[in-house]
């Protein structure tokens, strides 16, 4: 077993199998700049014969989505939203299958990440949340795309629409979980899975993989540059500074369709 660090992500390594765990507690936002080293660890993982990789995260939670202020506190959605959705397509590029072990929120953006992965592994308080349409502005990272694949159209359009959550054992019976493990064995459960992926032909794995999200990857640029284009018009109204604002200062908001 060997591990590297870089950027806020550790990279282990456990035969043919790579652990990224990302190290933003206790709520597991994301900037350009994680999503970043998430996707050099991957790809690194890849080049160095990696046949399956697990993504985790440090704390109580997943990820609860990309971080709305900057360093001072300000919001500033718009600064790295091109940025992101680039870190974005990097991931959702990666070569091996990837596995997401989900505890506690998997909330807007964090979502989206956990919808990069091929499967997603959940315990029974595990949290997936597509909160958009409630802070006022479209979804990104690739949800418009990723999401009707794992659930379904209409499903996925009233998640989105709606930002209902789905909790555990309603996230499996959606589809939008894979496995259901006990509290706290998430990433047990995510290994084990990856280990059994990591037993079989390497390249007959990434063939079938390369095929079966050949679609996805096709529409991939189209679909991610449509969702900061969006993004960007809307966080200009005042329905998503109401929502962002909302967010921030935990609220509820209300919307005017302006």
């Amino acid at each position: 077993m060997s591990t590297a660090e870089k950027g806020g992500v550790t990279l282990t390594r456990d035969g043919h199998v790579a652990v990224v765990e990302t190290h933003a507690p206790p709520t597991g936002f994301f900037d350009r700049h994680l999503l970043a080293a998430i996707a050099d660890a991957g790809e690194r993982a890849a080049a160095d014969g990696a046949r399956a990789l697990v993504l985790c995260a440090e704390g109580r939670h997943f990820c609860a989505g990309v971080r709305l202020t900057d360093a001072t506190g300000a919001l500033d959605p718009c600064a790295s939203a091109t940025a992101v959705h680039e870190q974005a397509a990097r991931i959702l590029r990666l070569d091996v299958p990837v596995i997401a072990a989900v505890q506690g929120a998997a909330v807007g953006g964090g979502l989206g990440l956990a919808c990069a992965a091929d499967f997603r592994v959940a315990g029974p308080s595990s949290r997936f949340e597509a909160d958009f349409a409630r802070r006022g502005f479209p979804c990104g990272f690739g949800l418009s795309l990723t999401l009707p694949r794992i659930v379904g159209r209409t499903r996925a359009e009233l998640l989105l629409y709606t930002g209902r959550p789905l909790v555990g054992a309603e996230a499996l019976d959606a589809g939008l979980a894979d496995h259901l493990a006990e509290p706290g064995d998430e990433r047990a459960v995510a290994l084990d899975l990856a280990h059994e992926i990591a037993a079989t032909a390497p390249l007959a794995v990434r063939s079938m993989r390369s095929t079966m999200r050949a679609d996805l990857l096709d529409g991939l640029e189209a679909a991610l540059a449509r969702e900061v284009d969006e993004q960007q018009r809307l966080w200009r109204t005042e329905d998503a500074v109401a929502g962002v604002t909302g967010s921030v200062e935990r609220r509820a908001p209300v919307f005017h369709g302006r």
